[in-house]
């Protein structure tokens, strides 16, 4: 489905179709490990169902130009768990079958990325600008310089999610938002995090700068099976 003219959603990833660029936000490789150490027991399943989910993505794109991962990469802050190391160097070995060239955004979370962008020589940047478009993580604003000739921003970092309820029960499924920042378009892309579907934007409380206004007309495009256009956000909540 596309989200603007240039813009397409395949699954939870975006991709340019004139700059052959595919986007993905947020994979938070080390979660289980992380939640682990809190006294949370999880299996340990995330990498090899992003690996699953990402084969049919690729069958549909063929092989892009770049890809760029927006930023949380790896989940731990302050260190490099075991985990971290030896799935984030699986994860760019796949993706690099599939490009020329692999772009990481700097996250939050990113705080110690760089051991294991040298060992596969992979750039580390604050953002990317292309035809218009800006990807930045999201977690602070792009200055004034930095927004200049922008038309469009694609954010990660807040990880939407949608509860829909049907009776008895109620699911939560990953989504995009896309509105307006500054007359400037916003797309905020949800997680590649597998454990967890995100935060429900309709009862939880925005983390990035970016979306500290009113969000009531920002549309929502739900991932389930296919993607659905659910329309504006003020609908859902009413």
């Amino acid at each position: 489905m596309k989200i603007m003219k240039e813009i397409e959603i395949i699954d939870i990833c975006l991709y340019l179709k004139e700059a052959n660029i595919l986007i993905l936000a947020d994979t938070h490789i080390g979660y289980e490990e992380a939640l682990n150490k809190q006294g949370i027991l999880i299996p340990r399943f995330m990498f090899k169902d992003v690996i699953k989910k990402l084969d049919p993505v690729f069958h549909k794109t063929g092989k892009v130009d770049k890809i760029i991962i927006n930023g949380d990469v790896k989940h731990e802050f302050g260190s490099i768990s075991e985990q971290e190391w030896r799935r984030t160097l699986q994860l760019l070995d796949y993706l690099g079958k599939y490009c020329n060239e692999i772009l990481l955004i700097k996250g939050n979370h990113d705080k110690i990325l760089g051991p294991i962008a040298k060992k596969r020589n992979v750039k580390i940047v604050e953002n990317y600008k292309v035809n218009g478009i800006l990807v930045i993580h999201g977690d602070k604003l792009a200055d004034k310089e930095t927004l200049k000739g922008i038309k469009t921003i694609i954010i990660g970092h807040e990880h939407p999610a949608i509860s829909i309820k049907e009776e008895p029960r109620t699911e939560v499924f990953k989504c995009f938002l896309k509105g307006k920042f500054q007359r400037k378009n916003l797309i905020v892309q949800p997680s590649f995090n597998l454990v967890t579907e995100g935060t429900n934007i309709i009862k939880g409380k925005v983390l990035s700068p970016f979306l500290k206004h009113d969000l009531s007309n920002f549309e929502v495009f739900i991932v389930g099976d296919k993607v659905y256009d659910f329309g504006k956000l003020k609908k859902l909540k009413d």
